[in-house]
């Protein structure tokens, strides 16, 4: 199963970045069989693409939560939340990767993967690549395997 983290689904909504067409190519082929959606990145998806910081103009509030809609709406999406147990996958992985402050997002994110048996990670962020858990593989497919 692949899950997809925060930066695909933004690159996918915004028809202003440089991704747009091959993330959402990226959702459509995940799209195609069981795929994930961590809740901590619909949540972080939210905050940013509705920044007027990061960017102008934002997205209107409405219409990114239609794109969340949207997407809770596939047949095929599993959303990813915390179950018993993972609190002590998350603090193995803060205590083997010792990140701190907003890198505990990914973390996060990494963990629920893990609890839920998510094979692969899709996602731009190279920072994922610190914690390298053996059984989920991290791969950026807008640009290639990192």
């Amino acid at each position: 199963m692949i899950a997809l983290d925060t930066n695909i689904l933004v690159h996918a909504h915004r028809e202003d970045s440089p991704f747009h067409a091959r993330a959402l190519e990226c959702l459509a082929e995940a799209s195609v069989v069981e795929w994930a959606l961590p809740w901590p990145c619909l949540h972080e998806f939210l905050a940013i693409v509705t920044h007027p910081r990061i960017f102008d103009p934002p997205t209107p509030a409405a219409e990114a939560r239609e794109a969340v809609a949207g997407w809770l709406a596939a047949p095929t999406v599993l959303l990813l939340s915390e179950l018993p147990g993972y609190w002590e996958i998350l603090s193995g992985l803060l205590a083997t990767s010792r990140v701190d402050g907003p890198r505990i997002h990914d973390a996060r994110v990494v963990a629920l993967c893990l609890q839920h048996g998510v094979d692969e990670l899709w996602t731009a962020d190279r920072d994922f690549g610190r914690f390298a858990p053996a059984d989920l593989r991290i791969r950026n497919p807008l640009v290639g395997t990192p």
